[in-house]
């Protein structure tokens, strides 16, 4: 079943206090996997979702940012490139992490966690951390435009995005220090290219150098990223008025970043990222500009342009949603964040159709179930045969496959949540989880 086998997964790529995306390719802990990883995981552990959350955010630097990756001591070093020997920095707590962020999906994240559980204590503990995280993002990396900026490719997630190709075409390689591990697990095929390996660690070394203060070559305004900040302000406002306290300035900073995307990076039927040292929209056919359906705020004239963008460009009328559109000249069907389809990119335009389009969002919750069974949990999917790609076991293609089922439903799989949990509590591993986690 389905439920099991997801749960299975998760299982295996357990850690302790948190969960590893892929135990061969990925084995350690990265920031918006785990915030994906633990909204499957309220579904039948709202412990385990917890402590997925908080051992992330014990990672915390002291100025609110949120490293892209916590490593694992007991790993080595030569298990992932780039690894701690190259960041050359570490936490307060004095974990060794990486220098840069990843979207903040977080607040999201302890919203839902609260949601299948509620527990106002986890709230109070999570919601300073989070404000922190949102604070860093404003005092760091806000354009005078309004907008969040990004100083990696890796920073948006989307890592290898053709959208990147142009800024990254700028950036000088010098003399390479790269050693692929990527390599030894999966096809070359279907990983980014090794010159474009080598650029992604010539802007980490640059951005290392500079003490992790100043950007590089690579300064973008990123639609996902900029979608999700918006949405954590949102959802901060909920846990805000759960604590006690006032959400209102949340309100305000949500409606002002959805202004300043709607001015800077919208045209012609989809969000665009924007180059911060041009200020030229970077125009491509990324599906990253379809999650600010996500925002409330969104005028209903966008919404609809945006709607009409995805089922002409991206294959939702199909049920599946591409990375990037089939029919530009960049796209690749089985190329990482270059065509394929991704389970948590799908989740989240699901998110921003749930509400405007249930019609739509309907078919895309069936979409990917459909992937998962025709594949199993992949990292990536061909959008066209469904055929898996990258890792196996992956662990946010699990996590939410389960809150998918939860939240729509499917013949033989029940739609209540809190029935999805009462069948997988039964594997008895709800109760374990390490108490190392965040005081």
């Amino acid at each position: 079943m389905i439920l099991r086998e997801a749960v299975r997964v998760l299982v295996a790529n357990w850690d302790g206090s948190y969960t590893v995306p892929s135990r061969r390719l990925y084995p350690h802990q990265w920031s918006w996997d785990s915030a994906f990883i633990a909204i499957g995981n309220a579904q039948w552990s709202p412990r385990r979702a917890r402590a997925e959350l908080l051992t992330l955010f014990g990672a915390q630097w002291r100025d609110g940012r949120v490293p892209h990756i916590v490593f694992n001591p007991t790993v080595p070093d030569r298990a992932y490139f780039p690894g701690p020997e190259f960041w050359e920095v570490r936490a307060p707590s004095g974990a060794a992490t990486s220098g840069i962020v990843q979207p903040p999906v977080h607040a999201l994240a302890a919203w839902r966690v609260h949601l299948a559980e509620p527990d106002p204590a986890f709230l109070r503990r999570i919601y300073p951390r989070l404000v922190a995280q949102q604070e860093f993002l404003r005092g760091a990396r806000r354009s005078a435009e309004g907008l969040i900026s990004i100083v990696h490719p890796w920073e948006s997630g989307m890592d290898n995005s053709p959208a990147w190709d142009a800024p990254l075409a700028a950036v000088d390689v010098g003399a390479s220090d790269v050693r692929r591990r990527d390599l030894a697990h999966i096809s070359a095929d279907e990983r980014p290219t090794d010159r474009d390996y080598a650029r992604y660690a010539a802007l980490a070394r640059a951005y290392r150098d500079t003490g992790y203060r100043r950007a590089g070559a690579f300064c973008v305004e990123d639609p996902l990223f900029n979608a999700a900040y918006g949405v954590a302000e949102h959802t901060l406002a909920k846990i805000a008025k759960v604590c006690g306290l006032d959400p209102e300035p949340h309100r305000s900073e949500a409606a002002a970043i959805t202004e300043a995307m709607v001015e800077h990076l919208y045209d012609d039927g989809l969000f665009h990222a924007r180059d911060v040292r041009t200020g030229c929209l970077l125009r491509s056919n990324s599906a990253a500009g379809l999650v600010p359906l996500m925002l409330p705020g969104l005028p209903r004239d966008l919404v609809n342009e945006l709607v009409g963008t995805a089922l002409d460009r991206f294959g939702l009328k199909d049920g599946v949603v591409s990375s990037f559109a089939p029919a530009a000249p960049e796209f690749d069907p089985v190329r990482y964040w270059r065509g394929p389809s991704w389970i948590n990119l799908s989740w989240l335009i699901w998110q921003g159709l749930r509400r405007r389009r249930p019609d739509l969002a309907g078919p895309l919750a069936e979409g990917m179930i459909r992937a998962i069974a025709a594949s199993g949990f992949r990292e990536y999917f061909d959008p066209f045969t469904l055929q898996g790609h990258g890792c196996h076991d992956f662990s946010w293609s699990a996590a939410l496959i389960l809150d998918v089922v939860a939240e729509h439903g499917l013949d033989g799989v029940p739609a209540a949540g809190r029935e999805v949990g009462e069948q997988l509590g039964s594997l008895g591993e709800a109760d374990d989880v390490s108490d190392h986690v965040l005081t």
